[in-house]
């Protein structure tokens, strides 16, 4: 026999959909959906909870969402072909046999989930009958539930969507090793809207980028991050980003918000190159010798075989400096190139010297006004 909430929905939320006699889930736009319960007070907004598989989940999903899977992947896998192949009801009983034993635990959870306040935020990949399922569940324990409308798809739109709207932004420029990403953050921690690609990644951005910093996310969960950045910070500006390439090590940048950070004012940072070396070895002379070795052999046909002989050198003596006085050259060629190859944007070059990261978050702000 279906369950109460069976003959509500299709597997693919096509189906037009009415409310269950229990649970009550109401649907709800992105918008509403991500900014919490829309009938509680501010800040009762409850967990989002993704229904979706593990690898589903893990390819992209809704930064902050917590993965409540109905079915793992081998068993998504399998009612899915059941569905194609033999029909709805076969996939339905195969469903239900997977999920049938886990129920009372995934009860359980919701409740404790729920603990905290504010409806439970509940989605699958187009609002279909995975959400459903779990709301379901969730409403014979009178538990208030939100579902997004047209699911996690409909969030991908949104997203790519907002993405390409037109932002104010402003580049933070400078050569490597000026500590453009130390001057970004002291902005964001004064108040100022920021958009940290490289946090973003999870990557520095250079052949060095990823070396201590784990797995980078994949490039669909980058742009959700990017989007929810921007999200946050709706009606804010200027809004700082650094220069950057076209990738962030894999993650590559939507094209609609790379053209703006193309077009927009830079303001280009310098430092003493000493004290650009002394930056970067603080980032990366902890990494060891073999890692920097790694990182120096992938881009060896670009430094060249003298530089690459000496870079490597240096390195194996532990010579952390030396290293990175022999990629410098390079990668100044590659920004310079970079820079000049931008549309006719306001450019304004900020000599920092040696002040302090406050000192120049400082002068960065009245640079911004200059722009505004």
């Amino acid at each position: 026999m279906e369950p109460a909430w069976a003959h509500y929905v299709s597997w693919d939320g096509q189906r037009p959909m009415t409310e269950p006699e229990q649970g009550q889930a109401q649907d709800v736009s992105i918008e509403a959906f991500l900014d919490g319960d829309v009938t509680a007070t501010a800040g009762s907004a409850g967990p989002i909870l993704d229904v979706r598989s593990p690898a589903e989940f893990a390819q992209g999903h809704i930064p902050g969402a917590l993965n409540l899977p109905l079915f793992s992947d081998a068993e998504r896998a399998a009612v899915g072909t059941a569905y194609k192949q033999q029909g709805r009801q076969q996939a339905l009983q195969l469903g239900l046999e997977a999920v049938g034993p886990r129920l009372a635990a995934m009860a359980s959870e919701l409740q404790c989930l729920a603990s905290n306040g504010g409806a439970l935020r509940i989605h699958c990949w187009r609002g279909g009958l995975r959400s459903r399922s779990v709301a379901w569940l969730a409403g014979l324990q009178q538990l208030p539930v939100r579902l997004l409308a047209g699911g996690y798809k409909a969030y991908r739109r949104w997203a790519l969507e907002l993405v390409a709207l037109p932002w104010p932004l402003l580049v933070l420029g400078g050569r490597t090793g000026t500590g453009k990403t130390d001057l970004l953050l002291e902005l964001e921690r004064r108040g100022s809207a920021v958009v940290d690609l490289e946090g973003l990644a999870n990557h520095r951005g250079s052949s060095f980028g990823g070396l201590g910093l784990g797995e980078q996310p994949s490039t669909e969960h980058f742009e959700n991050r990017l989007a929810w950045s921007l999200w946050k910070l709706r009606g804010q500006g200027p809004v700082w980003v650094e220069a950057e390439s076209a990738q962030v090590g894999r993650c590559r940048i939507p094209q609609p918000f790379w053209t703006q950070m193309r077009a927009a004012p830079v303001l280009e940072i310098e430092r003493p190159l000493a004290q650009r070396v002394e930056q970067l070895v603080a980032v990366y002379g902890s990494q060891g010798e073999e890692p920097l070795r790694l990182a120096t052999e992938r881009i060896a046909r670009r430094l060249g075989p003298q530089r690459t002989a000496a870079a490597l050198a240096a390195i194996e003596a532990h010579d952390w400096a030396g290293a990175c006085r022999q990629m410098l050259d390079y990668y100044d060629r590659c920004y310079d190139h970079d820079l000049a190859s931008r549309e006719q944007a306001a450019r304004e070059r900020l000599n920092l010297g040696l002040s302090s990261v406050a000192e120049a978050a400082e002068l960065l702000l009245g640079a911004a006004a200059r722009h505004a």
